[in-house]
């Protein structure tokens, strides 16, 4: 089944004519850039794809009711826990200040959240780069603050890692993805090194996405149209999907568990995959002409959502557009037709990028049920949507029990066929991110792996005696340079100690 939640703007007007509404008793959203917005089941694939016409009810609905009578009929407002959400935006004093916001062409959010840090992709001269600010550093940001450089072409996409708040990946038009390790501390000078390099893509990588349940399991897509699926911690190729989309992919979303995938490509289709069966499950015609690239969104109920950019959590949808200036706010239900506007928050100045911070990494004491990180041409500001409640216990039907930071597999367990869902934790004493935790890589010697060229020979008995001799006696070697090493360290540290101490006699 789906659902439309728009039709076709009729010539010169503003806005659609004949709209269907958005939720039941409401008039919807006043305007979409795109007036077409469908809701799809997976299961809806197995039929033919069609988009609801609005029928003689809706119009009766959306007119006002006849007068019968004295009194006038009323009509009824479909009850919702977040019906009287608003937005407003932080005070001067909570942005983000003096950041150059990166120019280049490139359909992003330019911008990544977690609950430690904001990350935001700059401009930078001599290749890409993009800055890490802890979230509590606002105001002006200084001109020379470090950067997370390494990238030899502006960096298209970052995102964070779900289950290690400290790391974060970047991809660049340098046909590379990096995954860097980010301090607790405010480092003195810019990270260039980071943990590992994956190359694979043989154009620019604009896509990336991070498995929601496996440790370590990285998506990224670039314009090659291939998607690839890493283990990050090992720097391998775990899975390689090749032909499956005969232009540019626009979006790539995970389901919950991480089982399926959908894609948006620039053929207007919408495909389900199952990546390790590298298959397409379905795919159908999922746009019109005119209309921006289509962003595909899994939600926890099951449906998909396309769309312009969205950030998502268990319940709401918030919707956007470069170089638009509102975002426009839905709860998802499990009820037709699925999406149901809630509110719609505007300002004076369009968005460059958008940021999305998870449930985790909210106030719940606030009654906070989304933060987004607006990005400005030369600032962030944060943009709070909340519900007002009397009470100042905890709201546990705002806050059901969200993802946290613990996988609950690991890669070889999913890309052996298992399935998880996310491990899940509650709000209700607020959440507290965890100590630094290092990201371990282990490359494993491809040797190992592939068998020798040439025809085999037999090992004889005499030969593991010499290769375990050979080994001992590298090791030694490095053992004898590692203590060299130290010993010259140590003289340097006492010859400095000494210089130190003559200042400080000679101050005397």
């Amino acid at each position: 089944m789906a659902a439309a939640a728009g039709a076709a703007a009729a010539p010169g007007s503003r806005e659609p004519q004949d709209r269907p509404e958005c939720g039941a008793g409401h008039p919807g959203p006043r305007y979409y850039r795109h007036p077409e917005r469908w809701l799809l089941r997976p299961e809806a694939f197995l039929g033919p794809l069609r988009t609801r016409a609005p029928s003689a009810e809706d119009s009766q609905r959306e007119r006002p009711a006849a007068r019968s009578g004295p009194a006038m009929s009323r009509r009824v407002v479909r009850q919702s826990k977040f019906r009287h959400v608003f937005g407003q935006a932080a005070k001067a004093d909570q942005a983000y200040e003096d950041i150059r916001v990166s120019k280049v062409t490139w359909d992003s959010s330019f911008c990544a959240v977690n609950p430690k840090f904001l990350a935001i992709i700059v401009e930078a001269g001599g290749g890409g780069a993009f800055i890490v600010l802890p979230l509590a550093k606002t105001g002006r940001v200084d001109k020379n603050y470090p950067l997370v450089t390494g990238h030899t072409a502006p960096v298209l996409d970052i995102d964070w890692c779900p289950h290690n708040d400290n790391v974060i990946a970047s991809a660049s038009d340098d046909t590379t993805i990096m995954v860097w390790q980010i301090p607790d501390y405010t480092p003195m000078r810019n990270i260039t090194e980071p943990i590992i390099t994956l190359e694979g893509h043989s154009k620019r990588v604009g896509i990336l996405s991070w498995h929601p349940t496996a440790r370590n399991v990285l998506l990224s897509a670039g314009g090659d149209n291939v998607i690839i699926i890493w283990n990050v911690g090992t720097g391998e190729v775990l899975l390689s999907l090749d032909d499956m989309h005969p232009d540019v992919i626009h979006s790539v979303c995970w389901n919950s568990n991480g089982s399926l995938l959908a894609t948006t490509c620039k053929d207007k289709t919408l495909r389900i995959i199952d990546p390790r069966k590298g298959q397409v499950v379905a795919e159908r015609f999922a746009a019109h002409e005119g209309m921006r690239p289509m962003r595909a969104v899994f939600t926890r109920q099951g449906h998909i959502f396309t769309t312009g950019f969205t950030r998502m959590s268990q319940r709401e949808l918030g919707l956007w557009d470069p170089g638009d200036s509102s975002i426009r706010y839905f709860e998802i239900t499990d009820e037709p037709p699925f999406v149901h506007y809630l509110n719609t928050f505007s300002s004076k100045e369009p968005q460059r990028g958008m940021g999305f911070m998870p449930k985790r990494g909210l106030d719940v004491s606030k009654c906070e049920i989304a933060r987004f990180y607006k990005l400005h041409e030369r600032k962030c500001e944060p943009i709070i949507m909340t519900v007002p409640r009397k009470s100042d216990l905890f709201q546990d039907d705002l806050y059901p029990d969200t993802p946290g930071p613990e996988p609950a597999l690991e890669a070889d367990e999913w890309l052996s066929g298992q399935d998880a869902e996310p491990v899940l934790i509650s709000l209700r004493d607020g959440y507290v991110p965890p100590k630094h935790r290092e990201l371990r890589v282990t490359k494993r010697n491809i040797l190992d792996v592939r068998p020798p060229s040439g025809p085999r020979r037999s090992q004889s008995a005499s030969d593991a005696p010499l290769s375990q001799q050979h080994t001992l006696e590298t090791l030694l070697e490095e053992i004898k340079a590692l203590r060299e090493r130290v010993q010259a360290q140590e003289q340097r540290i006492t010859a400095l100690e000494n210089m130190l101490c003559e200042l400080v006699d000679g101050t005397d």
